[in-house]
This record gives C-alpha cells, sequence and structure tokens, in this order.
C-alpha cells in the first residue's frame, strides 16, 4: 500500500489577489533548491488515523501556529513517488518569519559518523498563484489548482 500524507493549505486574500502558505524543506539536501521543492505543511498517517487531525497536528509541527476555521476538502492526489496526499485547505494569516519547526536528527555529513539536527522546515512564505505554481512539488501542483478554482 502507497504511503499517505494529510496536509492544510492555508490561504489569504491581499488586495483581492490570492496568497498561499507554503513551506520550505529544511536540511542541508535542500538548502540551494527553491523552484518546484516547496510544499504545502503535510505529514504521513497510518491506516485508522484521521487525516484531518494528522494535518492540522502537522501544520502545527511544521509552522508552530495552531490552524482554526473552516477546513475544507480537496481531491486527494498522488506525489511522483506514489504516495496519497490528503488535504484541507483554510483562510488564515500569519508572520511567515515568526513560524518555528520541530526537527529532525541525520548524519551529516554523508559517512562522516556524526549526527547533526536541522530543522524540518526552513522558512515559510506567501505566494501568489503564479508564484506558488512555479515554487510547489510539481506533483502537488493540482491541490494549488483545485482551491484557485474553488476560490476563484
Amino acid at each position: 500500500m502507497p504511503k499517505q500524507s494529510a496536509g492544510l493549505i492555508m490561504y489569504r486574500l491581499v488586495n483581492g489577489e490570492l496568497e498561499f502558505l507554503l513551506v520550505h524543506p529544511g536540511g542541508p539536501l535542500w538548502a540551494k533548491k527553491d523552484l518546484g521543492v516547496w510544499s504545502i505543511p503535510k505529514g504521513e498517517y497510518l491506516s485508522g488515523e484521521d487525516p484531518l487531525e494528522v494535518a492540522r497536528r502537522e501544520f502545527c509541527e511544521e509552522t508552530g501556529l495552531t490552524p482554526e476555521g473552516e477546513f475544507r476538502e480537496l481531491s486527494e492526489i498522488r506525489q511522483a513517488g506514489g504516495k496519497r496526499v490528503k488535504a484541507w485547505f483554510f483562510a488564515g494569516d500569519c508572520d511567515p518569519a515568526t513560524l518555528t519547526s520541530n526537527s529532525f536528527t541525520m548524519e551529516w555529513p554523508p559517512r562522516s559518523g556524526r549526527q547533526k539536527e536541522f530543522p524540518e522546515v526552513d522558512r515559510a512564505a506567501w505566494f501568489t498563484v503564479p508564484q506558488a505554481r512555479e515554487k510547489i512539488l510539481p506533483s502537488q501542483l493540482p491541490l494549488i489548482d483545485q482551491v484557485t478554482s474553488l476560490l476563484q
């Protein structure tokens, strides 16, 4: 069975223009990558877990914010590697500079035997629809398109 993830997409309107909050993966493997690597805040869940609760928990872990509001479900997508992603969108606002993320540990540099801690998400930012279409992982683009079509 393919892995499953659940996530939330926060959106806002600024001067009538739709914007999305996306997160950039932390760690040395992603540090110099930008276009096509940003994501919605999301995380894996196991069979039997409530995907919306997982999405809310992961959003909190990756941004430090407690998501509140009306969560509207989107159609499930499949990422390039086969992972299924369930997502919801909601209206909100925040200052991305104040966000905090949980962390993970990995061997770095490779084959050094040393463990180093990195933030799971190293930054977040608001993007207009055209910007989000460039920044987000290509396999998550259908989520942006779904929200855009539902709100315009």
